[in-house]
């Protein structure tokens, strides 16, 4: 079947306004692991089983702090382990601007003990075997966590969100976003307008 000029014309405009609308009406965050939280409401809750002494940790025992939530695939990898160092680096910054860091993937609780004891890490990371907390995160593939971290404020509302993670930078990105989501909003004064 051999389509005519305006056919073909009549089809490209058919396709490309069908590419348009379904692009216009998807939802404002997608990501590979799906539908993200949105950014201004509150963070989905959770209580995992964690490696560190409490034996489970929920999101509202951070209430009054910031949380750096992080998911990542595997205890032990490269990527996951370059990730864990960094933010064990960056952990006094991080808990001189009342933030803590909580880790979660869907190893269990003897495997985060082990890498936390190889690694040096001291921050909780907590199991997610089933993926239900992975999955309310939009953080979730073919039975792993996805490199995916969130910033929620000490209310519980979630503030940032990073997708694209590179793990040898990623803990400074973050620090530097909580930064400024700290940084007061400058206002100039209308006599400093008033002197210009």
């Amino acid at each position: 079947m051999v389509l005519s000029r305006r056919q073909w014309l009549i089809h490209l405009c058919i396709c490309t306004w069908a590419w348009l609308t379904w692009g216009l009406m998807m939802p404002e965050a997608l990501a590979l692991g799906g539908a993200q939280p949105p950014i201004g409401e509150m963070a989905p809750t959770f209580t995992l089983p964690t490696n560190s002494g409490a034996g489970e940790i929920s999101l509202a025992d951070y209430r009054g702090r910031w949380v750096v939530l992080y998911f990542y695939p595997q205890d032990g990898t490269s990527g996951c382990t370059l990730e864990a160092r960094r933010f064990q680096e960056s952990r006094p910054e991080f808990q001189t601007l009342n933030a803590e860091i909580i880790g979660v993937s869907v190893d269990d609780v003897s495997s985060h003990e082990s890498f936390c004891a190889a690694e040096g890490i001291e921050f909780p990371l907590l199991s997610d075997e089933d993926g239900s907390v992975s999955k309310a995160y939009g953080s979730w593939l073919t039975g792993r966590s996805l490199r995916h971290t969130y910033l929620i404020d000490p209310d519980g509302v979630m503030r940032e969100r990073f997708l694209g993670v590179r793990p040898a930078i990623h803990s400074q990105e973050v620090l530097t976003t909580l930064e400024s989501l700290l940084m007061p909003t400058s206002t100039v004064s209308s006599q400093t307008i008033e002197n210009l």
